[in-house]
This record gives C-alpha cells, sequence and structure tokens, in this order.
C-alpha cells in the first residue's frame, strides 16, 4: 500500500529584520508612486498657479537683470578679443 501523504503545512521561518524592512520600504514606495500618478491626473487649478508664477517672475525679474547684463558683457568682451587674435 502506498504511504499517506503529508499534507501538513511546510515548515517557514519567521521574517527576520531584513524582511521587514524591505516589506515595509517597498510599501511607502507603492503608495509615493500612486501621489505622483495623481498629481499628474489631477493637477492643482491653474488659476492659482498663474498668479503664484506672475509674482514669483516679477521679484526674480529685479534681482536677475543686473546679473545677466554684468555676464553677458564679460561674454562680449572674450568674443571681441578672440576676434582681434
Amino acid at each position: 500500500m502506498p504511504e499517506p501523504l503529508d499534507l501538513s503545512p511546510p515548515d517557514i521561518p519567521e521574517p527576520g529584520l531584513l524582511e521587514t524592512v524591505l516589506r515595509y520600504g517597498l510599501y511607502c514606495g507603492a503608495i509615493f508612486q500612486l501621489i505622483c500618478i495623481l498629481a499628474i491626473i489631477f493637477p492643482k487649478n491653474k488659476g492659482q498657479e498663474m498668479e503664484s508664477d506672475a509674482q514669483e517672475v516679477k521679484s526674480t525679474e529685479v534681482v536677475k537683470k543686473p546679473k545677466m547684463q554684468s555676464v553677458t558683457l564679460g561674454k562680449k568682451q572674450k568674443k571681441e578679443t578672440k576676434k582681434r587674435r
């Protein structure tokens, strides 16, 4: 007669610290991906975005204009010296 089959559950060791950290890290990564996908599907209101962008541009234009002029002047002087050679 054939021997009866062993249908008892296999011995599975308890998960260690590394497995636990890995599992929860994967959950956090999945949640982050879902938040990113939702941010693409449901962007914030365009009206609020345009107003805040306009204010930021006005405040940065005043600061950047003198810097941009000095940088462009320096580049023009370098180009002129190269032409003289």
